[in-house]
Formats: structure tokens, sequence, C-alpha cells
């Protein structure tokens, strides 16, 4: 399944949810948010202001969260 992490510059929780997704040898799409407005208006029509979004099929969610990190590596 894909997924795919919208970030953007000098973001503490975008870079932790990287990391972790790399322990967990998740892969993933990277999209920076400041560099695409089309993503920053799918982002926010989600319902999300702030960074990093995660989706994954149906399922999305914002920040770090490390249980929904680990359930994509299930």
């Amino acid at each position: 399944m894909a997924v795919t992490v919208y970030t953007l510059p000098a973001c503490v929780q975008c870079d932790s949810t990287k990391r972790m997704m790399q322990r967990n040898q998740i892969e993933y799409d990277e999209v920076d948010m400041s560099q695409d407005p089309v993503a920053l208006d799918m982002v926010k029509t989600l319902g999300y202001t702030a960074a990093p979004v995660v989706v994954s099929g149906e399922n999305h969610w914002s920040g770090f969260r490390m249980d929904r990190i680990q359930s994509l590596s299930a």
C-alpha cells in the first residue's frame, strides 16, 4: 500500500516520522507542502493544519504517531 508523508521544512515531528518509518522499513513518498501548493490544499481539505500528515490508502493522520506508524509495518 502506498504511503505518502506530507512535510514542512524544519519540522521536528516530520523528521521523527520519517526516521521511524525508515527504522521500520516502511517505504514512503515525501511531499514538501512548502513547495507544492496543491498538496497543501489537499491536506487542508482533509482537515489538518499541522505537519506531518501521513496518508496510507483510506487512513490518514497528523503528527508523530508511533502507534500508527508501527501498524503500517504489521
